[in-house]
């Protein structure tokens, strides 16, 4: 899970990078403000996710992810409503390049590791 977090947040350097070449410095801090808006609470649900796995029980997996997914959305929406508030000169053109940048990296871990979508039998501890 970590991983995908490291590589969301490489592709937000990537779209900064594009940021400030199509838009300047203004550019490259906005695209890193769009990419912090996914890489954050992707970050927070990582965490959530390693500490719930510890418990026991099927229904408590299920309803923190769908608990956690809900409180990432709505928190990468919470954080771009703060950009929008205290940096009123942001690019948001560069903000949405770095939201899309970061966001396809999930795809991309994906291209480069089609394994984690396979199940992986674990041992039973009796």
């Amino acid at each position: 899970m970590l991983k995908v977090v490291l590589l969301q947040f490489g592709a937000a350097l990537i779209g900064a990078l594009i940021g400030w070449a199509f838009f300047g410095p203004v550019g490259a801090a906005s695209a890193i403000l769009g990419g912090i808006a996914i890489v954050v609470p992707s970050l927070w649900f990582a965490w959530r996710l390693t500490r719930v796995e510890r418990r026991p029980g099927a229904n408590s997996h299920v309803s923190a992810f769908l608990i956690g997914e809900a409180i990432k959305i709505v928190s990468a929406i919470g954080i771009l409503v703060l950009v929008r508030l205290l940096f009123p000169g942001a690019h948001w053109g560069a903000v949405v390049l770095g939201l899309i940048c970061t966001l396809q990296a999930n795809f991309v871990a994906l291209l480069v590791n089609p394994k984690c979508l396979q199940n992986k039998a674990r041992p039973n501890k009796a």
